[in-house]
């Protein structure tokens, strides 16, 4: 694995954050010793005859209770990344991740936000904290290099109330339930994404349904499958850019078997094959 020579193109930098990439590390090393195999969700091998050029950059590291230090150091860390020709990719952490992941594009504007969650997460404030729990997409809103947000996955009864609804829907926002997908299939969410727009996909693994990942918070039937989250990254990439990934929310205690951590590794080699096939 190399960052390149300034010519050759850069795929995904995989930035770590907190515990949990210790269990998706795990369930990623058995892909790692196949990389050269076919991959028949990716419908090739994973580099797909390119240079493999994927780094994992380590962790983040982040200190209990300095809410705003660690804001700052995985935003700076983005914005490192982003210097570089490469897509920045995080893993773990909890709800407030999105929000520093996502103010280091500032620089590489405009872009979208595609939201795979069970929940729209637009409270203003939780207890006082504004950058915290089920406050992200409503602090990626007031970012002024976002230029459109389209939610998926959304299900059952959240943190959601009237005046979380009005707001999402005053800023633009595109709800796309489960039930939307389960019936007419990923455009429906894909239609709502400009062709050619650069993306930042953020994924809450509480959108996928529980029987597959079950290491999560707050499970909610009825969600999102593999193959549907898969072939929603995947048809991104070919109608727009995935300029980011990060992928929040996994709680390795509620876990079963191993079975979350597995799924969140195959979606982290789908998101990477789709970068590299967009190249």
């Amino acid at each position: 694995m190399y960052l390149g020579d300034g010519e050759t193109p850069c795929y995904p930098v995989p930035l770590a954050n907190r515990t949990e990439l210790l269990r998706i590390r795990a369930a990623s090393q058995d892909d790692a010793r196949l990389v050269g195999h076919w991959d028949f969700d990716l419908g090739g091998p994973l580099f797909d005859g390119k240079p493999a050029c994927c780094v994992d950059a380590g962790n983040i590291l982040t200190t209990m209770r300095d809410n705003a230090g660690n804001r700052a150091r995985i935003e700076v860390k983005t914005r490192e990344v982003l210097a570089l020709p490469a897509v920045p990719i995080l893993l773990g952490g909890d709800d407030s991740v999105p929000i520093p992941f996502l103010a280091g594009f500032a620089d590489h504007r405009p872009v979208w936000v595609l939201q795979i969650d069970a929940h729209i997460d637009w409270r203003d404030e939780v207890d006082g904290e504004r950058y915290g729990y089920s406050n992200p997409m409503r602090r990626v809103s007031e970012m002024a290099h976002v230029a459109g947000m389209v939610q998926v996955g959304i299900r059952g009864v959240g943190s959601a109330g009237l005046a979380e609804i009005e707001a999402a829907q005053r800023f633009g926002s595109r709800f796309v339930t489960v039930r939307e997908v389960h019936a007419q299939g990923i455009d429906a969410a894909l239609r709502h994404i400009p062709e050619g727009a650069r993306v930042v996909i953020t994924l809450d693994c509480d959108g996928l349904d529980p029987s597959i990942m079950p290491g999560v918070a707050a499970r909610s039937p009825g969600g999102l499958t593999y193959t549907q989250v898969i072939d929603l990254i995947a048809g991104l990439g070919r109608r727009a850019g995935i300029a980011g990934f990060d992928l929040v929310e996994l709680y390795p205690p509620a876990d079963i078997d191993g079975l979350s951590a597995l799924t969140a590794a195959r979606l982290l080699v789908n998101v990477i094959g789709a970068i590299v096939r967009q190249v």
